[in-house]
Parts: structure tokens; C-alpha cells; sequence
């Protein structure tokens, strides 16, 4: 089968990437007990994807690897002690590496139905955004209607997936974004209030009732001064690349929590709740009750230069892989 190999590990700034990344023939890889093989028509890319590239994960992965951690497809072989899936099933599902590649082997515990009304192309660029932003709003901060709403990193996939969600949950959402491009996405995503990253802009239009932060560094203190009392501070990620210290006694004053979002274990600790939740994005993309995600789709071949473009931010909204 072809596919997108890792050939050794590099950082995209500085590295040709033509010698880091190279389409070509891979072994077809065998189901065992417990797994699925997937045709692979859909693959998502998200950041963490170049960060396993340039080996600045916390999933280490030794060259040379597929990378590629989103995937839709069908279902081609089933392994042993598999059970309720079977060949010809549509499905999504989330992979540590080897999406970008024609076939895939997955756990069938990590398996999620793909609806025929969604698209390849998109189903398998809706979980980690889509199914992080579910959690974090339901489960989480349990958002209510009528909310104010920030989210930070709002020309982002997962921000805009927030955007979107929580404008269909019936919250106010303010998008703050670093560009007029990416803001003008979050507004078709359903975002009511558009603003810049700056400490005016994020301070001055709290507020916030719940804080949406894939972003952390000098945003994420900024945005919690303006909290409202009794909010919810979600902690996404740090795409900045730092880390940021609040202070404890900003919580305390404002009564207000600093909430941790760890998606990926929520998915190994529920995963029918998982599930269910993905079905209800399908469902709310299905009848219109949400805005279909701004996807860029290209070739697989394509893959090295789309990666270089989304280390470097120069991506708005989601990408997809087609195989």
C-alpha cells in the first residue's frame, strides 16, 4: 500500500522535508484480536501530528512511521474477538499514528459509526476537534444556554469546533482570533462577537461565563481576569508553546474553576458516553442545526507541505488528507 512515512525525525523550520517525509510503498498491515482493518478514504490533520514529526510529543514515535492520527473508512478485515463491526461498516476513529496511508489497523474499542449523511473527508476530521469541544462543553463546563462564552484560538479546528458548538448550545460566543481571515471563519461558525487577541479586546468584552483556552501563555491570564464570578476556565492545550502560571487567588476571588480537559482519556474511560456525543455532532451537522465545518481537503501527496503549513499556523480552520 502507499503511504506517508516519517522517514527521520526533523523540525519543519529548518529541515527539507522532502528527506523527512516521502510517499511510498508500506507493508499492509494484518489485523490481530481485538482490531480492525480500515480502507482508509478520510484522514484528519491536526498539530500534534507535526509535533510527533519533529519528536516533540509525548508519544514518542522511532522512524521510520506513518504519522496520521484521524481517519475515516471502511471497514476491509476484522481480527479475531471482534465484536459488533464487520466488513463494509463506515467508521471514524482516532489512531496515534498511521492515518496517512491507503489501509489501517485500529483497535475496534476506538471505532466510532460514521453516518452516511457525513463525508469521508469530513468524518475524518471531526473527532479530535469536534469531539474534544463536545466533551469540554457538556461534560466539563456543562454550558448553558444564554452563556457567555470566550474562545481563545478561534480560527484554530478545535475553536472553531467550540464556536460552532456552543452558538448551537445556545451560548454567546466571542471568537478571538489573530487574523481578519481566521475571524471571519469563527462568524460562520456562529460566533456573535469577533475580536482580536489583544489584552483590550479580550478583557473588554468579558464577562465570560466559560472560558474555551486551547491556547495558554499570556492569553490564558488575561481572559481569566475577566471571568465572571462562578465561571469555567477550560485548559484545552498550549498551542502558544508555554505554559501559564495563574495565580491561585484569581480563582478564589472570583469563585470561579480552572477546569482540565483531557479528551483522550475521557475517550479510554467512557466510551459509549464518547460515542454518544460524536452522534450528536453527526446529528446537529446532519439537520443543519450546526454550520458544516470550513474544511480544506487535499491529495494524500499533498501531506508534507499541508504539515509544514500547519506547524507554521499558516492554516485556518481543518484540514482532511483524501486516500
Amino acid at each position: 500500500m502507499r503511504a506517508l512515512v516519517c522517514e527521520k525525525i526533523g523540525i519543519f523550520e529548518t529541515e527539507n522535508m522532502a528527506q523527512t517525509l516521502r510517499l511510498r510503498e508500506w507493508p499492509t498491515p494484518e489485523p490481530e484480536a481485538g482490531q480492525v482493518r480500515i480502507a482508509v478514504h478520510g484522514a484528519g490533520v491536526n498539530f500534534p501530528d507535526t509535533l510527533m514529526i519533529e519528536g516533540r510529543y509525548h508519544v514518542r514515535a522511532e522512524p521510520p512511521f506513518i504519522p496520521g492520527s484521524e481517519v475515516a473508512g471502511m471497514i476491509n478485515a476484522v481480527g479475531p474477538d471482534v465484536q459488533g463491526w464487520q466488513v463494509g461498516d463506515r467508521v471514524c476513529a482516532m489512531t496515534v499514528q498511521g492515518a496517512f496511508a491507503e489501509q489501517v489497523v485500529v483497535d475496534a474499542a476506538n471505532l466510532v459509526a460514521l453516518p452516511n449523511a457525513i463525508d469521508f473527508a469530513t468524518g475524518g476530521a471531526l473527532l479530535m476537534t469536534y469531539g474534544t469541544a463536545i466533551h469540554a462543553l457538556r461534560q466539563r463546563a456543562r454550558l448553558m444556554p444564554g452563556e457567555r462564552m470566550l474562545v481563545l484560538g478561534a480560527g484554530g479546528g478545535v475553536g472553531l469546533a467550540a464556536a460552532a458548538l456552543g452558538a448551537a448550545m445556545g451560548a454567546r460566543v466571542v471568537a478571538a482570533a489573530s487574523s481578519a481571515e481566521k475571524r471571519a471563519l469563527a462568524g460562520q461558525q456562529g460566533a456573535q462577537t469577533l475580536i482580536d487577541n489583544s489584552q483590550e479586546a479580550i478583557r473588554g468584552s468579558g464577562p465570560y461565563d466559560v472560558i474555551f483556552d486551547p491556547v495558554g501563555g499570556d492569553a490564558s491570564e488575561i481572559a481569566f481576569r475577566a471571568i465572571a464570578p462562578e465561571g469555567r476556565h477550560l485548559v484545552i492545550g498550549f498551542a502558544s508553546g508555554t505554559i501559564p502560571a495563574i495565580a491561585l487567588n484569581l480563582p478564589l476571588l472570583k469563585s470561579a474553576a480552572i477546569m482540565g480537559v483531557f479528551w483522550g482519556a475521557f475517550t479510554k474511560r467512557s466510551p459509549e458516553l464518547h460515542r454518544a456525543n460524536m452522534a450528536d455532532v453527526f446529528a446537529m451537522l446532519a439537520t443543519r442545526a450546526m454550520p458544516p465545518p470550513p474544511l480544506q481537503v487535499f491529495a494524500l501527496s499533498e501531506g508534507p507541505e499541508i504539515l509544514r503549513r500547519l506547524a507554521a499556523r499558516g492554516i485556518a480552520g481543518k484540514v482532511a488528507l483524501t486516500v
